[in-house]
């Protein structure tokens, strides 16, 4: 899966002061490189508190919704992307994350609409490769 764009995490750091904001800001930071080093299931587990520090935040589901998905837990996955969403409909590489979080289960006719709308959003190269791949299963299940 390609990178996400980066997110603003200063954006996400919370303001109110002290260690514990600190300690969330470190664990986010934390997160985003073991993911680097393609340790997701370490990744998760970083950003467990960030999770229940800032729930209403897109960047910590966003980042969290990559762990999941580059360790294999779909349905955790696809549960973080359409959060991003739920907070920020117009995030287009949420939207393409949650298309390949459907199709690795699976579930071609939903992924393709994310996948649509993410390449409507921003016509980048992946997602119109993506479009592709999901586009020819698609044909390939009608065809048997």
């Amino acid at each position: 899966m390609t990178s996400a764009p980066s997110p603003n995490p200063e954006s996400d750091r919370p303001r109110e002061g002290g260690s514990d904001a600190e300690a969330t800001f470190a664990s986010f930071r934390r997160a985003e490189a073991l993911l680097a080093q393609r340790r997701p299931l370490d990744a998760v587990q970083a950003l467990l508190p960030v999770l229940a520090a800032q729930p209403d935040h897109a960047s910590v589901h966003l980042l969290a919704g990559r762990a999941f998905l580059d360790s294999a837990q779909l349905r955790r996955a696809e549960a973080a992307f359409t959060r991003v969403l739920e907070i920020d409909p117009a995030d287009h590489y949420a939207r393409f994350a949650l298309g390949k979080a459907l199709q690795r289960q699976g579930r071609f006719t939903e992924s393709l609409a994310q996948l649509r709308m993410a390449s409507a959003m921003d016509p980048r190269p992946e997602y119109q490769d993506a479009i592709g791949e999901v586009s020819a299963r698609i044909a390939i299940s009608e065809r048997d």
